[in-house]
């Protein structure tokens, strides 16, 4: 309680200074700080952000009140040079002494880091915005612009400083914008000179932007020519681009209304200082080159080896390393067909996508073999990236079950492998420790490893016995990937041994599509060190020893002051007895059902497991890149697994085990389905203002030969990247209060949402509401607590508030959430919401990256 209000008062202490500063001490007094910006549009206040972001100057950004950037600015030492020197010549004999203790050249140096580090100080915080009518005119300027550009032509705008009457040395700008009439499309007729040009206009005149009636707009003529200047591009107009096409916007007394003329003239040939005009024409590749091994030293060498490959011509300087069918699967720009640029831009993804080449170079030359002037020789030069790759990293670590360890990982890249553009990767991983949880607790230091190593090989191309171009072209960049590895985990848990064995295919539709079919996902788990279970997972043990201390058990132990079942003899004894139709302890219902339920949990962990699954992801991004802050993303996701060794049980009609289930190669499959989806949105308010939020659904339901979901196909909720208020794997199922040392169910729903924004430097913040949990459902699991029966248990959703401090480095963020529980399903109902939000029940989280 003490360390808690500590904090809290820390906090607030914090706070007050924040706001105790003087924001304007650094302003002179005929400046004035910027404390509002207003927009009265047609005499009514706005707030919408698109003439918002016409202002030049805006205030300060605050968070909760507190313009914590200025604050930071304003921390820093104004004039560091002078106060250096102030403070070395205050004392006649302070440099001489410093000078002696360190050196002429340190205490230089000295002086530097100081003005450094107030320069750091001023480059994280924000300095003080102060009112320029200068940049106040030209944002009234800008809105004028604005709305002109929107078919308001007779507008008029204005803006006036004001002094805040109760604030010192603060003001505010009022701009006011007059409307009046907007302008409206009326007559829509063309002007184009080439034929060929006019003909493909007519063909999609019924797509265009500009329509007669609707209100002008500039961005629908920005739009328009966009839009013919990719249908031109992409049928043949080598030669064509935007600046061909011009518009004559007539408002000439039309009663505000426009008349537009699309003028779209002649191709201009420049030679020399004369210029000519020509009639656009189509033009056709006649041929393509390609260069496989291309280096700048080499330009002026001659090809040793070359290639003829329908229609493609491929060279190599050196002997030909690559099967001429896997570069060509991947250009898009075909031999004999009329000029398209959306083949350049389709070829440069699907050749970087081959992971074996650098960026490719791709250039066009008029063919001077054709008299007509319309054909072209499109080049491709390629540079491959080196054959063979390795890399090794190690790292040293502690955890709650190691407290130490030291790890490494390696991968070995071989491009090209088979001369048909596919990668193999061989990668290694492995790691020692030291850990008190170990089974063996009296062995040397270094007394748990686990070690593992996968094999990839990747494929450019869809591997199947029918040819599937028709369905999956070559331009959707297809993959097959085979991968296969092991992992085998000793003296620690339960000395888990994991092989798992992948055959994917991988395309992308689009560039805002991805679809990915495991055809078959197998994974095996086997455990060596059952008997290990009740040191690993502490709380079943303590809650069965619990209940065996009530129920004054007779244990092997006399001692009356260590009471501790055995493991693992008499903790199987007594969960024998307990369950023993006859009730030979004489326990209570709840007791006998809560050992029931800690008996089925470890028998279900401690199984070897087999799952042969089936799988598809459906992902649709519509991110354009890291600058991007407003884009969605739906995912979505459906496995089935042991159907096919259903079958095969079924037709070798293989006996089942005395649980009637059947096994293949002495071990019980695993048979369920799955689905998941999931919604992520951005938006963008303004700045680095952003809202962010994320849903997630899982449902796995198992059948047939399973009456559960295995451990590794299961949910969990809480954690860094889910339900901050909650530590991974500690909140639910339901209301159960998350008893199990790993809480896990087959069910899950999650709602995030955050408000991120900036607050100095590179530092930014964030308040998050997080609300989910896991349930049982349609399983082995009966307990009302765990298990959702119906849309009355929605009232279990935990819900978590917060806060988090961001520090951006640009390629990546160091991300730290305080999570409180807001609302605790584990609680009784009545008492769930706000009992534990305090510093000393918060969860504190440390991630790499946004959660979402």
């Amino acid at each position: 309680m003490i360390r808690t209000v500590t904090k809290i008062s820390l906090f607030l202490v914090v706070t007050a200074l924040f706001v105790s500063c003087d924001a304007v001490k650094r302003l002179s007094d005929d400046q004035l700080l910027l404390s509002q910006n207003t927009i009265l549009l047609d005499g009514e206040e706005t707030n919408e952000n698109g003439p918002k972001s016409q202002l030049n100057q805006k205030p300060n950004s605050k968070v909760l009140g507190i313009p914590f950037g200025l604050h930071i600015y304003n921390l820093a030492d104004p004039m560091p040079d002078s106060t250096y020197s102030k403070w070395l010549y205050k004392k006649p004999k302070r440099k001489e002494r410093l000078v002696r203790f360190l050196s002429e050249k340190q205490v230089e140096k000295l002086g530097r880091s100081y003005v450094g580090f107030n320069r750091w100080i001023e480059d994280s915080g924000q300095a003080p915005i102060i009112i320029d009518e200068s940049k106040a005119q030209k944002s009234a300027n800008r809105l004028f612009e604005y709305y002109f550009k929107k078919g308001w032509f007779n507008t008029k705008t204005s803006f006036k400083i004001e002094k805040d009457s109760n604030k010192n040395k603060r003001g505010s700008i009022t701009y006011k914008v007059d409307r009046f009439k907007p302008y409206v499309i009326d007559s829509i007729s063309e002007k184009i000179t080439s034929p060929v040009v006019d003909s493909l206009f007519q063909k999609t005149k019924d797509q265009t932007f500009i329509v007669a009636g609707k209100q002008y707009a500039a961005t629908d003529f920005e739009n328009e020519r966009d839009r013919l200047t990719i249908q031109f591009r992409n049928s043949g107009l080598y030669y064509f681009d935007q600046d061909y096409i011009g518009f004559d916007a007539d408002t000439n007394s039309t009663g505000h209304k426009v008349n537009v003329t699309y003028d779209i003239g002649d191709r201009k040939i420049t030679i020399g200082d004369s210029t000519r005009t020509s009639a656009f024409k189509v033009h056709t590749i006649n041929d393509v080159l390609i260069v496989t091994d291309y280096l700048y030293d080499n330009r002026n060498k001659k090809f040793k080896d070359s290639v003829k490959y329908e229609g493609y011509t491929l060279y190599s300087y050196e002997d030909m390393k690559f099967n001429p069918k896997a570069i060509t699967d991947a250009v898009a720009i075909a031999p004999n067909k009329i000029f398209k640029d959306i083949d350049r831009t389709l070829t440069y993804n699907q050749l970087s996508d081959l992971r074996i080449f650098k960026y490719p170079n791709i250039s066009y030359q008029e063919d001077p073999r054709d008299s007509t002037g319309t054909g072209l020789i499109a080049t491709i030069l390629l540079s491959p990236q080196k054959k063979y790759n390795f890399s090794v990293d190690f790292d040293a670590y502690t955890s709650t079950i190691q407290q130490f360890g030291i790890g490494f990982s390696s991968t070995f890249t071989i491009r090209n492998l088979f001369k048909g553009a596919e990668t193999l990767e061989v990668s290694g991983r492995g790691s020692i420790g030291s850990s008190n949880d170990a089974a063996d607790s009296e062995s040397t230091f270094f007394n748990v490893s686990d070690v593992g190593g996968d094999v990839k090989l990747s494929f450019p191309r869809i591997l199947f016995p029918l040819n599937t171009d028709r369905i999956i072209p070559k331009y959707m960049s297809p993959f097959t990937s085979v991968s296969i590895g092991a992992n085998a985990q000793n003296n620690i848990g339960l000395d888990r041994q994991n092989i798992n064995a992948v055959f994917s295919y991988q395309w992308r539709p689009s560039n805002l599509k991805n679809y990915r079919i495991e055809l078959f996902n197998v994974q095996y788990v086997r455990n060596l060190n059952t008997n290990n279970y009740f040191n690993v997972y502490q709380n079943s043990y303590d809650r069965l020893n619990e209940i065996a201390v009530a129920n004054n058990y007779d244990f092997e132990d006399n001692d009356p002051n260590n009471q501790q079942l055995g493991i693992p003899n008499e903790t199987d004894t007594f969960i024998s007895q307990a369950l023993d139709g006859n009730n030979p302890l004489l326990l209570s219902n709840a007791d006998r059902t809560e050992v029931q339920s800690i008996d089925q949990r470890k028998d279900r962990l401690t199984e070897d497991n087999l799952i042969f699954a089936t799988s598809f992801n459906w992902l649709r991004d519509t991110r354009q890149g890291l600058g991007d802050k407003s884009f969605s993303k739906l995912r979505w996701k459906a496995e089935t697994a042991g159907n096919l060794l259903s079958n095969i049980s079924g037709i070798a009609n293989l006996k089942e085990n005395e649980n009637g289930d059947n096994e293949i190669l002495g071990v019980v499959f695993s048979q369920y389905a799955k689905g998941e989806i999931e919604y992520i949105k951005h938006w963008q308010l303004s700045g680095e203002n952003i809202i962010a939020i994320r849903s997630f659904g899982g449902l796995a339901i198992p059948y047939g030969n399973s009456n559960s979901i295995p451990f590794t196909r299961s949910y969990f909720a809480g954690g860094a990247n889910d339900n901050r208020g909650w530590r991974a794997y500690d909140l639910g199922p339901g209301s159960s209060g998350g008893v199990l040392d790993f809480n896990e169910a087959n069910l899950k729903l999650a709602f995030n949402a955050e408000y991120r924004y900036k607050l100095f430097g590179s530092f930014k913040g964030a308040f998050f509401v997080d609300a989910g949990n896991i349930w049982n459902v349609l399983d082995d699991v009966e307990d009302e607590a765990f298990t959702f029966d119906g849309a009355q248990d929605l009232q279990e959703l935990a819900v978590a508030t917060g806060f988090g401090l961001r520090y951006d480095f640009a390629f990546f963020v160091i991300r730290f959430d305080v999570g409180f529980k807001t609302h605790d399903p584990a609680r009784p109902q009545g008492a769930r919401w706000f009992k534990d939000y305090n510093f000393g029940n918060a969860v504190y989280n440390i991630g790499i990256n946004y959660p979402f």
